[in-house]
């Protein structure tokens, strides 16, 4: 079994995406439109350039994600996507690269569990925990 996160966005997938594949390293491997889907003729014009699936690769872990229409959306709560690091310095510069323009909620520093610990909301309203246990 293998545990993938899937996201969900108002319309902004597919910036969101390749922002994380640029802070994070990655890969995207897939991104569809509902445009390019067999059911386009079946979507509403204005929603065709919406992501139907992205899926981003880092590594050998997934990332997944999707435009929800508004009475699917929901505001993300009760999780954090938690990035788990070795190296200081990788902590540092994904950290301040996934925080750039949106809420740091506690900075990036030393805990008693952590050489690196913080917490933020990123621009697209994705909540994201950055944790390193130096080896």
């Amino acid at each position: 079994m293998q545990l993938n996160p899937y996201l969900t966005f108002n319309g902004q997938c597919e910036a969101a995406f390749k922002f994380y594949e640029q802070c994070l390293g990655g890969k995207i491997v897939m991104m569809m439109t509902h445009g390019e889907s067999p059911m386009a003729e079946q979507t509403a014009e204005a929603w065709r350039d919406k992501i139907l699936h992205a899926q981003l690769t880092i590594g050998d872990i997934v990332l997944m994600g999707s435009d929800a229409p508004s009475d699917y959306l929901e505001k993300p709560q009760g999780f954090y996507v938690n990035l788990q690091f070795e190296d200081v310095t990788e902590a540092e510069r994904v950290f301040q690269a996934l925080a750039d323009s949106g809420t740091i909620r506690m900075p990036l520093q030393e805990t008693f569990w952590a050489k690196r610990f913080g917490m933020f909301v990123d621009r697209f309203g994705i909540p994201w925990m950055v944790n390193c246990s130096e080896a």
